[in-house]
């Protein structure tokens, strides 16, 4: 009976929160952003969920952040998302450019041979 009186005064909210969970505020932000998504083109729009899904995916670390403007922690997940992957495609071209480097001192080292060619020492006389 008593519980049946706080659904009907608090219209269904039993636990009395007054702030909505910021992963409600997360979904009610991104439905407004994907007004924007509609008008982008097929591949933008891939690009732009990317970036949504970057809100999703640190929605918990975001909702740390102290701000009364909402977007702001929305803004922030999305920027260090794409931080991190700008990290990643770093060390990708790092290690492309120490492979590289390293077949290029390999293949100055190792001169290409024909088949059935043997190497043969040649002796340099100097005067």
């Amino acid at each position: 009976m008593l519980s049946c009186l706080r659904s009907k005064l608090f219209e269904g909210s039993v636990s009395g929160r007054t702030i909505p969970s910021w992963r409600i505020v997360v979904e009610a932000e991104i439905a407004k952003l994907r007004k924007f998504q509609e008008f982008l083109r097929t591949d933008d729009k891939l690009v732009f969920q990317d970036l949504l899904n970057q809100c999703k995916l640190y929605a918990p670390y975001a909702s740390t952040m102290v701000s009364t403007i909402k977007e702001v922690p929305l803004f922030f997940s999305m920027l260090f998302g794409q931080h991190k992957k700008i990290i990643e495609l770093e060390k990708k071209v790092l290690m492309l450019e120490t492979l590289a480097t390293k077949t290029e001192t390999t293949d100055l080292v190792q001169p290409s041979q024909g088949p059935g060619e043997k190497l043969e020492a040649k002796t340099v006389r100097t005067n």
